[in-house]
Order: structure tokens, then C-alpha cells, then sequence
């Protein structure tokens, strides 16, 4: 498996407002995905001058949930490997399918958490 992005993602009830924060600090919308989760989500992920990365998601959460986004080129093993280490995906067993990406939340043991992704091509 190989880790192609690494980035730190916001999942929150107001994405919207947090967006413009990363815009004032100099990030901007590269894209925007919406329908995610039966249309309760949408991400936009943001890049600055630098190169850094955010993704900023909106979900009815109760409060802002930091995360770290990892995209994969082989999904299912990252995944497993996730779970072999006691991380747990906070949807059960489900994996959200956009029809462009596969990805989970993980939840790890002591509580902080992986968003496991994979683009398919």
C-alpha cells in the first residue's frame, strides 16, 4: 500500500465558515465534492502557496471533528491494516462509495481518527 496524500481534514457542522477562514489565510478551493453519505456531506479540499493541504467537511456533526485524511492507492488495505492496529470505523461496516472514491473513517483506540481514502481511476 501506498500513502499518496496525508493532509489534515475539519468534518463539521460548519464547513461553510471554516472555508472562509482557510481562504483569509491564503488557501484556496482546488474542489468540491458534494452527495457524499446519501447527500449529508459534502468536502472541499483547499491548497495554499506552499502546497499545503486542507479538507474542510460539511456533516451533521455536533461540533467541529478534527481528522487526518489519508489517501491510498489500495483502499481494502488500508483498511485492514486500520483495524489490525484496533481502529474502528465509525459507521459500522460501511464503507461510503461515491462512485469516484471509496473511503472510512477510522477511529483509533485512544479516540483520534484516520479518513482512509481511495480515488478510483
Amino acid at each position: 500500500m501506498k500513502i499518496t496524500t496525508f493532509n489534515p481534514m475539519i468534518i463539521s457542522p460548519h464547513a461553510e465558515e471554516l472555508v472562509k477562514v482557510f481562504e483569509a489565510l491564503g488557501f484556496e478551493q482546488r474542489h468540491h465534492k458534494t452527495g457524499i453519505n446519501d447527500g449529508t456531506a459534502s468536502s472541499t479540499r483547499m491548497t495554499d502557496p506552499n502546497g499545503f493541504h486542507v479538507d474542510v467537511t460539511s456533516a451533521p456533526v455536533p461540533q467541529d471533528m478534527p481528522s487526518i485524511r489519508m489517501n491510498v492507492d489500495n483502499f481494502e488495505e488500508a483498511y485492514e491494516l486500520l483495524k489490525a492496529h484496533g481502529f474502528k470505523n465509525a459507521q459500522g461496516d460501511k464503507i461510503t462509495d461515491t462512485g469516484t472514491s471509496h473511503s472510512a473513517m477510522m477511529i483509533s483506540p485512544s479516540g483520534f481518527t484516520i479518513t482512509v481514502a481511495q480515488h478510483i481511476k
